[in-house]
């Protein structure tokens, strides 16, 4: 059987201004950009942000992924490898990456040659590091991932067990950091929450950040966007950007007190440079989404500078 990328390679073109559906004419963008959705999120999650998009010009797609097909990931645990922490991404999450490969292959149709940028939320981030690296990163130039944990948990650390079984620490020993020299990596993290322990002071919504990022990182007491610590986001060689107030999750911008996530407007504005879109585009976005209050860059650093890092920093957070 070819591999995956060999099958990538033989995938030809659509025609610029071929008809999609029915009498639907379609132009070829300058770019295109792929939503991969995180854990337990599905694709009508992102229709706000993708519809955001496609208003300056961008061909959209999002990986088809429902809520109910994350229950897929429990067949691993007929893997033995589940059970010892050492679970390898495929066959384990196949079901995800065959979605993302149809997804990659009509975006491709759609742009006519153009450059795409992979854009990631939660989960969804080391799975596309996952989809790259096993079909190729031909056609994309840029990878933004939004609060994807990329670190696997520290090795030994006291009552922490990693979420992915393993595959994080596959994924950093086979294919680490910015990868792909020809693929441009943001990583984008949020400090909506310092977290706190369990047992001492800290407000309740503290605590609950807290128990979920000492099971990402090992420490409770880091900033994180309520699900994933901030440190725990970045990857080495990428460029990496920290959001003040951004909440980790779509949902959450529907619920008052926890409030806008990445996507949304007053942080959109401040990252969308980074999908490659033109910079009047761009500018064009951050007037709309301009506004006082939240959503300060908080630090954003070059690769060589890493992150700008907080006081101390399967079913993965998503």
């Amino acid at each position: 059987m070819r591999s995956p990328v060999a099958l990538r390679g033989e995938r030809g073109g659509r025609p610029s201004g071929a008809t999609l559906r029915g009498n639907v004419t379609m132009r070829a963008s300058n770019r295109g950009v792929l939503i991969l959705p995180g854990l337990g999120n599905n694709t009508a999650d992102y229709a706000e942000l993708s519809a955001t998009l496609r208003g300056m010009g961008v061909a959209t797609e999002t990986a088809a992924v429902s809520r109910l097909d994350w229950s897929r990931n429990a067949a691993a645990l007929t893997d033995g490898n589940w059970w010892r922490g050492t679970l390898k991404p495929r066959p384990a999450v196949d079901w995800y990456l065959n979605k993302v490969d149809a997804a990659m292959d009509a975006l491709k149709r759609r742009v006519d040659g153009a450059p795409i940028t992979v854009l990631t939320h939660s989960a969804g981030g080391w799975l596309g590091r996952v989809y790259l690296h096993g079909w190729g990163p031909e056609g994309v130039d840029r990878f933004v991932s939004l609060g994807s944990p990329h670190q696997p948990p520290p090795v030994g650390a006291k009552g922490v067990v990693d979420q992915t079984r393993g595959i994080l620490t596959h994924c950093s020993d086979t294919f680490p950091g910015a990868f792909h020299p020809q693929v441009n990596y943001v990583t984008i993290a949020g400090k909506f929450v310092k977290g706190a322990p369990l047992r001492g002071e800290g407000s309740l919504l503290a605590k609950a950040a807290g128990a979920g990022y000492q099971q990402v990182c090992g420490r409770p007491d880091v900033y994180g966007d309520f699900i994933v610590p901030t440190e725990a986001a970045h990857l080495d060689g990428a460029i990496n950007v920290d959001l003040e107030g951004a909440f980790h999750s779509p949902l959450g911008a529907r619920v008052s007190f926890l409030g806008p996530w990445y996507g949304s407007p007053e942080f959109l504005s401040q990252w969308v440079h980074h999908l490659g879109i033109d910079s009047e585009q761009a500018a064009a976005a951050a007037a709309e989404g301009a506004g006082p209050g939240r959503g300060a860059v908080a630090g954003a650093s070059s690769p060589a500078g890493g992150g700008a890092a907080p006081p101390a920093a399967g079913a993965v957070p998503g």
